[in-house]
């Protein structure tokens, strides 16, 4: 029976496109599933993501490098069987896994240490599956079928395959699945895409004799039939950098103030994979001039308003807005299918290299997250009008003359860094506005008066006052720490991204100086956690010495160290070594320095160094280490809280201080400490002291491995046994972070 041309072309047709879908699903699940993995040894940092992204795109350029080479320089058929041994080669090293050799991270800055853990561990998987985008997009183009001369039209399978698989990572398949059942299914996917890969060389080989890539003839409907140029490479990869600089620097933004999880890195991803969606294709879903002349407008909105979740809302939107309006700019210039390979090459690379520019350059320049408010005023330059300016007169001379212009910013920056702060920072910007204003004032008319309006733009974005200007600042992998004093200079804070991590009044209500370190916030005399250090006392009063011996994850500016006694023993474990450096230093705080200059610090992650201590060794261990409102979920999962009580004498109390804005983990950890033999739990709520303002609500889980060890909160008026909730517990190989978030929302 003969099969009718139009069939065959129909199933030719949803071969391909279906390998595309289940290959991009494979790259971007595999994504936030491995970082997931290497999350806890990092003390679950935002970097992690950032880094990971970073490698994920670089990767990716590798991958298209790759493809690029099959294509120009072997013939068809040993494009395939060299991406055969390549697939074959991959499916040896499954499942992905954390390398077993893996050592503990070095302290202070992890970045290579990272990217070594993701190359061994998930680097082959990831560059095997990242060639096939463009590798079966040039095969198709090999094809008789009647759509292969414009075969762009198939990236539309693979950016829907890409946002199914981020948007249902967050939402079913962590929930659902525990890491470990989730690299079984990884790899049994990746066999089946090897199956289907195969089927679609099978259809170019057997469809009509092979062509060579650089024997398909010119379509003006993939663009022009004109060759490549210098410039058509320059502004590919520039209109590709910049919206993946912008969502690796609006990811940091956001996980920096919520928490480093898949959920909060795959959003920003998701929506740079739908602005694809919208805009890559003959007539795009969204007005892309309109969206232009909105982005200014967004920005302003986003440096003006002072409201956290709005900036959070803005800062989305405005990312999305200028990745809709360089992607759709990047289509239009879309070259012959004869080039299809090297176009994706040049975006690939933008990618990679605005992914290093975010993730590993930006943290060694700027003392805060600025490097999103910068890169979003060079997205103003990205209008089509004014990217047509830069095309007319754009040359290698000119780009090297920038580029040379850009890094001796960077320098001079670097030598003065110490001196000059983040207002350094927000030097080089206005060289860089300058520089990029230079460019397109070649031109006399309009877009000289646009390019003035956006340096104004620019220039206030640089100039906005601070009405806290820090005493203090450092960025580490871990985050970006700040010593501010208050308006009034009565008060000292030092905050972790946006959340207070402890204070000290420096004046009193009559503006006379306050010697005595008082502590303040969540560790003020009537919160729950000094009450803690009473209640450990209580019960460990037979104790020799009558001495009790603390630990503290989390060190803060230091404020527990001030209700030890003498005869108390008390170690800190802190995994950022800046909040060492900021909390010894008498200058900003002086809580160690007065009340307990002889405590010890271990640098390092919680789950690993409190693995060293002595079991037992503990009758007070209080677990406070935030990064922001970020919570390393690594910390609160029903294996640590094992570690955790291992550590604690028979009599030890556990306090786990749970507040957050954005999550309701109380319930998680209620949860998951009734999983473990005769644990007990209390929940205190602490709502503040009225006229107090040193006084900050709370929440406090108390654990012990007996009720009556915790029988004297009963006393307290804001302290409950809670009630069993039916929320699942939360383990190292899985957490629901979502659920968390309803929660808090719906309360």
């Amino acid at each position: 029976m003969t099969i009718a041309p139009a069939t065959m072309a129909v199933v030719m047709l949803w071969t391909f496109a279906v390998t595309l879908f289940v290959s991009a699903l494979l790259l971007f699940s595999v994504q936030p599933l491995f970082a997931r993995m290497a999350l806890p040894k990092l003390g679950g940092a935002p970097a992690v993501w950032a880094v990971s992204m970073c490698f994920f795109q670089t990767m990716l350029l590798a991958g298209y490098c790759y493809a690029y080479a099959l294509v120009r320089w072997l013939p068809t058929r040993a494009t395939v069987a060299v991406h055969a041994a390549v697939l074959l080669g991959t499916l040896v090293v499954l499942p992905i896994g954390l390398p077993p050799s893996l050592g503990t991270p070095p302290e202070g800055d992890t970045y290579l240490w990272l990217l070594g853990v993701l190359f061994a561990g998930v680097g082959l998987p990831f560059f095997a599956v990242s060639a096939n985008a463009p590798l079966l997009q040039a095969w198709f183009a090999r094809t008789e079928h009647p759509a292969a001369r414009d075969p762009y039209f198939l990236y539309g399978a693979s950016n829907a395959g890409s946002l199914i698989a981020l948007l249902g990572y967050p939402t079913l398949i962590e929930p659902m699945l525990g890491l470990r059942l989730q690299t079984e299914i990884w790899s049994v996917g990746f066999g089946g895409l090897a199956l289907l890969l195969m089927g679609s060389a099978a259809w170019m080989l057997n469809s009509a004799p092979p062509r060579s890539i650089n024997a398909i003839a010119p379509s003006a409907a993939a663009g022009d039939t004109r060759d490549v140029t210098n410039n058509d490479r320059i502004i590919w990869t520039a209109l590709a950098l910049l919206p993946s600089a912008l969502m690796v620097a609006v990811t940091t933004y956001i996980t920096t103030d919520l928490v480093s999880a898949p959920l909060f890195w795959v959003v920003p991803l998701a929506l740079f994979l739908l602005t694809f969606i919208l805009v890559f294709r003959d007539r795009p879903l969204v007005p892309v001039d309109a969206v232009a002349r909105a982005l200014p407008i967004l920005f302003v909105a986003l440096l003006s308003l002072p409201f956290p979740g709005a900036r959070l809302l803005l800062a989305l939107a405005a990312f999305v807005a200028a990745a809709l309006v360089c992607h759709a700019q990047l289509y239009a210039r879309r070259p012959a299918a004869r080039h299809l390979t090297e176009f994706y090459l040049w975006m690939s690379l933008g990618g990679a290299l605005g992914g290093i520019a975010a993730a590993l350059v930006a943290p060694r320049i700027f003392v805060s997250a600025f490097e999103f408010t910068a890169l979003m005023t060079v997205a103003l330059f990205c209008s089509p009008d004014l990217v047509r300016v830069i095309e007319r007169h754009l040359d290698l001379r000119r780009v090297t003359g920038i580029a040379c212009l850009v890094v001796s910013a960077l320098l001079v920056h670097l030598l003065v860094r110490e001196q000059g702060g983040e207002w350094a920072g927000r030097g080089i910007m206005g060289v860089i506005l300058a520089a990029l204003a230079a460019v397109l004032i070649i031109n006399r008319k309009h877009p000289a008066v646009h390019a003035g309006v956006i340096l104004g733009i620019g220039m206030f974005a640089w100039m906005l006052p601070d009405s806290q200007q820090p005493v203090h600042a450092a960025r580490s992998f871990f985050g970006v720490v700040r010593v501010i004093d208050t308006a009034d200079g009565n008060t000292r804070l030092m905050q972790h991204g946006t959340t207070l991590h402890g204070s000290r009044r420096l004046r009193d209500a009559n503006g006379q100086r306050v010697e005595r370190p008082l502590p303040a916030t969540y560790y003020h005399p009537a919160g729950p956690l000094a009450r803690g250090v009473a209640l450990a006392r209580q019960v460990t009063s037979g104790s020799a010495n009558g001495a009790v011996r603390m630990g503290i994850v989390g060190l803060g500016t230091g404020s527990l160290a001030c209700y030890s006694r003498a005869r108390d023993s008390l170690a800190y474990f802190e995994i950022d070594p800046v909040v060492v450096d900021i909390a010894r230093d008498a200058r900003y705080f002086d809580f160690l320095s007065r009340c307990r200059p002889d405590a010890r610090i271990v640098i390092g992650d919680a789950r690993l160094t409190l693995g060293r201590e002595p079991d037992a060794g503990f009758d007070y261990l209080v677990i406070d280490a935030f990064s922001s409102d970020a919570v390393p979920a690594h910390l609160l999962t029903a294996e640590a809280m094992q570690l955790y009580l291992g550590k604690l004498a028979p009599h030890g109390v556990l306090a786990m201080h749970v507040s957050n804005r954005y999550l309701d983990l109380a319930t998680s950890v209620i949860a998951t400490a009734r999983t473990l033999p005769e644990a007990a739990a209390t929940l205190v709520e602490f709502g503040g002291v009225a006229g107090d303002p040193d006084a900050q609500p709370s929440i406090v889980v108390f654990i012990a491995k007996h009720p009556a060890i915790l029988a004297g909160t009963s006393q307290w008026p804001d302290a409950r046994i809670p009630a069993a909730s039916g929320v699942s517990a939360w383990t190292d190989d899985y957490s629901d972070v979502l659920s968390a978030i309803v929660r808090q929302v719906l309360k």
